[in-house]
């Protein structure tokens, strides 16, 4: 559901715009609105769930995400649905590093990276089935859209998994996390999520505005990102294993920064939707690479820091849209090279011991 809500409006733009009477710029609120609670409570939404019981804390924010969906696919204007994608965003917050969390203590440690693959390739067929689902909508309904997500949502809030409440789960401390190899992480994050990692949506603008093409087309476009992404999932946690953390996160940053800067050379729908999936695939290795190392990096608190790593990465996909979307309606090229620049930032401060 996670990677499902934040990408299904991403196909319909001008159909929102529409509805709503509003620019792209606004419109890109709607993916903004939803990363951005979600980033900042990840600092703790991990811990706070372990205290809680997963159990608990999973059906609950389901029920959450199935109101939110409600307010979503029957907002009468643009704040109220901004203000419905907030409520899905804070839900999803609370779901995420449960489930990683648990894999990391289920699983023995010479198995993890690979079930982290695994796991980012379920993310992916979330990201699949989005554009599918919204770029249908999108030439249908797009209400419709967040309908299915309610039936979903409540759905999967009667079967939660396991996990009862943990008195002791302490909110995080701070300091560990602001400190030496976990903040550069963090930065790096924040930088590849800001530009290479977050390139869906500078995708979906130009097959939409650029290329005129429909919204069912461009999710078509959208789904190869995506199905890279699934395939190549286990591939990438094998990788890791061979190479190691750091050589793969160094390895994962070039290769995302070099994939996504071709996509300025994107002359139709076509080549645009075969870039993307080439980048699609790099994306994913740079997701399996930072869930790794974020559950990883202190043993004592993996929700702790998985939160906190995972917050830098989707504070930088929420921002991306305010920053690009207006560079890409002057600019493509300007925006597609802009955007996948800031890969270099990951890849130096990745390279740091």
């Amino acid at each position: 559901m996670g990677p499902f809500g934040a990408s299904v409006i991403l196909p319909m733009f001008p159909e929102l715009r529409q509805s709503f009477n509003a620019s792209s710029q606004a419109i890109g609120w709607g993916f903004t609105a939803y990363l951005l609670p979600f980033a900042l409570l990840l600092l703790v939404s991990g811990t706070l769930g372990e205290r809680w019981g997963r159990r608990r804390t999973v059906r609950g924010t389901y029920l959450l995400y199935t109101l939110a969906s409600i307010g979503c696919a029957i907002a009468p204007n643009l704040t109220v649905f901004l203000a419905a994608r907030s409520l899905q965003g804070v839900a999803n917050a609370f779901i995420t590093p449960l489930l990683l969390a648990g894999l990391a203590e289920t699983v023995p440690q010479e198995k993890f990276v690979r079930k982290v693959g695994i796991y980012s390739s379920f993310q992916a067929l979330g990201l699949v089935m989005a554009p599918i689902v919204g770029g249908v909508a999108a030439d249908t309904t797009w209400r419709a859209a967040f309908w299915g997500t309610v039936i979903v949502s409540f759905t999967l809030s009667l079967f939660p998994p396991i996990g009862e409440p943990r008195k002791n789960a302490d909110l995080p401390p701070m300091k560990p996390l602001f400190q030496g190899r976990i903040l550069r992480i963090g930065f790096a994050t924040l930088a590849a999520a800001t530009g290479p990692m977050g390139m869906s949506v500078l995708v979906a603008v130009a097959a939409r505005d650029i290329y005129n093409v429909s919204g069912s087309k461009a999710g078509v476009i959208l789904v190869g990102g995506a199905v890279a992404s699934f395939i190549l999932g286990p591939t990438w946690g094998k990788s890791i294993d061979k190479f190691g953390y750091r050589k793969s996160s160094i390895i994962a940053a070039t290769a995302l920064t070099i994939f996504s800067a071709l996509l300025f050379s994107a002359s139709n729908p076509l080549t645009l939707g075969l870039l993307w999936f080439l980048a699609g695939g790099m994306v994913g290795y740079m997701s399996v690479v930072l869930q790794a190392l974020g559950a990883t990096e202190i043993p004592d608190n993996r929700g702790g820091t998985l939160s906190f790593v995972l917050s830098f990465r989707f504070l930088g996909v929420g921002l991306g849209p305010i920053i690009w979307i207006p560079v890409i309606e002057k600019s493509y090229e300007g925006a597609m090279l802009g955007a996948s620049a800031l890969g270099l930032i990951s890849i130096y401060l990745l390279s740091k011991n």
